[in-house]
């Protein structure tokens, strides 16, 4: 029954994608939305998964490929950590990625960014990154990084999908089309690199205050719902010239 709903729901809402060749030069910034333990790490805490994931592991390693790529250029990398107060909850989930915690450190394969000279890590506490990004004094950290790089294109990879990933994409396009991020162009989500949760109907009904989110479901109603608000969906991606004719 999910397979064929899957289906139908990829009939009516066909998702064409690309192949995104970025130039080397710079010019293009590669942001990671919350690659961290509690979400992708097993059994690394309440939102985390319960068993190894397939999707959520491509996403991981696909990632993670993309982040050698750019530090090996030198490119300009932005990293949002979900970390939250213990005493301010995130409903509807139940707590999780409190700070000071590693449930909201970076995932082991990506660890090693965080000595990388043209990395930023920005630790949030909500969904959206752009938001999660103003500081008290009403400046942006996400904004002055996209200004102070003269970033054109961003890359955009992470999870959750239809969360995480969907709202800071829908913000960062807001924001573009209102002439508050200069010079950005292009927003690209990555779809290989990209991933969420799942929670089957079976178990949400059994479980309390669960809703159900059948991962492949979401994850393409996530692409569909980016690609609504403006951002260019990719299956492929690369640095560099294209090898192909």
């Amino acid at each position: 029954m999910v397979s064929q709903t899957i289906d139908l729901v990829k009939n009516e809402l066909p998702l064409e994608q690309e192949t995104v060749v970025f130039p080397e030069e710079g010019l293009t910034g590669l942001v990671l939305v919350d690659i961290i333990n509690g979400f992708c790490t097993v059994g690394a805490g309440n939102l985390a998964p319960k068993e190894p994931n397939r999707q959520i592991s491509g996403m991981i390693n696909e990632s993670a490929r993309l982040a050698k790529l750019f530090c090996e250029k030198k490119l300009p990398v932005m990293a949002f950590l979900d970390t939250h107060q213990p005493n301010k909850p995130e409903e509807p989930y139940p707590p999780h990625c409190i700070t000071g915690t590693d449930e909201s450190n970076l995932v082991p394969a990506l660890q090693w960014i965080e000595n990388e000279p043209n990395v930023t890590i920005r630790r949030k506490d909500c969904y959206d990154g752009y938001l999660g990004s103003i500081e008290n004094d009403g400046s942006n950290v996400f904004v002055d990084w996209v200004k102070n790089n003269q970033i054109q294109t961003l890359l955009v990879v992470g999870v959750c999908t239809d969360i995480c990933v969907l709202d800071f994409v829908c913000s960062t396009l807001s924001a573009r089309n209102r002439g508050f991020l200069p010079p950005l162009k292009d927003v690209v989500v990555y779809s290989q690199a990209c991933a969420t949760f799942d929670v089957p109907l079976h178990i949400a009904r059994n479980t309390k205050g669960a809703l159900p989110h059948p991962q492949e479901l979401m994850h393409h109603v996530g692409l569909y719902m980016a690609k609504e608000r403006g951002a260019r969906i990719a299956n492929e991606v690369s640095l560099g010239a294209s090898n192909k004719p």
